[in-house]
């Protein structure tokens, strides 16, 4: 469906998969739809690129398939065909100086039983998580930091050998700030009504379980994986996403920032770039918060003030290409690693063993990325690359025994990529979209609201856009008295 050139006008301001997502929606619904990006390109932390002549992802390399929004976006654009799991699920975790095997039984590290991470956790730690069922029940309320929570039921070894690196490989956040609410959901709900952390985690993987293990991936038609990525790279997604706006009547313009956003009428709004200025019924923000902070403070400063509350962690990826024949038997997909061992990674992940496409494209090649940087860790982010080279170098060598000199090295750094979800982080988003409701045609989408990973910033993009063609199919109906009879 081609949009209607003369029909309303909506603007979308950024570029990432949330704006993209929104654009999507509203120019398949049939709104005139512009898309206005800052950067060169749309994509946001979503980045194909390659080394040594291999394509390999240079941002986030795989979709959450369990929620469906992600996985039909790629197939509406296109893609359905090149949807791929991974070719192993293994991982480990870097404990202590040894690669231990990923416990299973646990959800989001936190063990239903105590047997289940004994290959992490000490004997005296193992004790500590079975206290939990002794403890009298914990005072939750409205939300409460998971690091801590775990902490007061079953311990601090546990959330350091398998919470926090978790946690961080999701948001690069302290799990001791990081919001159960809005990180761990269904774990929070369940920790509300039962009276040990053991039977609430029991209580989530009981309902996990009652769904047919391959339902999950019923729908993709990849059978149960957990996650899936896309064969050339996720990285491929937003440049389809794209095309598909534009067959579909909608326009696209990057290098052009928003800097001011105005009313105009009682319900439009002009949308004010360097050098042009739009003329919208609607608009999206699918920026970062801080950039939307600043549009809204003349028209909603209380939600602008919460906006800007919103901290952001920064990280780094470095991308090793090795000649196959010089690296190792290395486990599994990769591994995690424990701040508490004090080392520069954070994780690794083995490419070519992970994803099949990767080795298909480059078979004597060997890729793998490592990731550096958490929330408050800037100065890491910051170093040069040939220093995050070599400190990684150094942490594989440490932890896999690749001592292997790589045939070519790339540093992407991620400024401010990731935004963090404190304690009552939930409350916020609800004060923002408040607020914001007292504003006719505005929305807002993105990873600052209701969840970082790819399918969540999907969901967000189409609730906003939803909402938006609701207004707009509202408003044509109260200006137009005929609207809805038939003659």
């Amino acid at each position: 469906m081609n949009a209607d050139t003369t029909g309303p006008h909506v603007v979308v301001a950024g570029g990432g998969i949330a704006g993209l997502a929104a654009a999507h929606r509203l120019a398949l619904a049939g709104h005139r739809v512009t898309l206005l990006e800052a950067g060169d390109r749309v994509g946001g932390k979503l980045l194909a690129g390659e080394i040594a002549g291999a394509p390999v992802d240079l941002g986030a390399e795989s979709l959450l398939a369990r929620r469906p929004e992600a996985v039909a976006l790629a197939r509406a654009v296109g893609l359905g065909d090149r949807l791929q799991a991974p070719g192993t699920t293994t991982a480990s975790v870097w404990s202590r100086g040894d690669l231990i095997p990923m416990p299973k039984g646990h959800v989001m590290g936190v063990p239903g039983d105590a047997r289940a991470v004994g290959g992490l956790v000490s004997p005296a730690g193992l004790g500590r998580i079975d206290r939990d069922l002794e403890l009298p029940p914990t005072e939750i309320g409205e939300d409460i930091a998971i690091g801590a929570y775990v902490a007061e039921r079953m311990g601090h070894e546990v959330v350091d050998r398998l919470v926090e690196p978790l946690l961080g490989g999701v948001y690069a956040g302290d799990a001791h700030r990081i919001s159960m609410k809005a990180a761990v959901p269904a774990l929070f709900e369940a920790a509300r009504v039962h009276p040990t952390l053991t039977a609430a985690v029991r209580a989530v993987q009981q309902a996990g379980a009652a769904v047919p293990a391959d339902a999950a991936g019923a729908a993709t038609g990849l059978g149960g994986a957990a996650f899936l990525g896309l064969d050339g790279g996720i990285g491929t997604l937003p440049g389809a996403v794209a095309a598909a706006i534009r067959a579909a009547g909608g326009e696209i313009l990057t290098g052009t920032s928003v800097t001011a956003l105005l009313r105009s009428g009682a319900t439009g709004w002009r949308v004010v770039t360097r050098d042009r200025t739009f003329d919208a019924d609607a608009v999206v923000l699918a920026t970062p918060a801080g950039t939307a902070a600043g549009l809204l403070g003349g028209h909603a400063p209380g939600a602008a003030a919460e906006l800007d509350g919103i901290d952001y962690a920064s990280m780094a990826l470095v991308t090793l290409a090795f000649r196959r024949s010089d690296v190792p038997a290395l486990p599994g997909s990769g591994f995690l690693v424990p701040p508490v061992d004090g080392h520069t990674i954070k994780a690794s992940t083995f490419s070519s063993q992970k994803w099949n496409w990767v080795t298909d494209s480059a078979p004597d090649l060997f890729v793998l990325r490592t990731s550096v940087g958490r929330h408050g860790e800037e100065e890491q982010v910051r170093r040069e690359d040939t220093d995050l080279v070599a400190a990684s170098l150094k942490d594989l060598a440490a932890a896999t025994g690749l001592a292997a000199r790589p045939v070519a090295t790339t540093v992407t750094r991620w400024t401010g990529g990731l935004p963090q979800y404190p304690v009552g982080h939930l409350a916020r988003v609800a004060r923002v979209r408040e607020a914001l409701a007292a504003l006719p045609g505005l929305r807002v989408a993105g990873a600052a609201y209701d969840g970082v990973g790819i399918p969540a910033c999907v969901a967000s993009a189409h609730r906003a856009a939803d909402e938006i063609a609701d207004e707009i199919d509202a408003t044509s109906k109260r200006t137009d008295p005929g609207a809805g009879h038939s003659s």
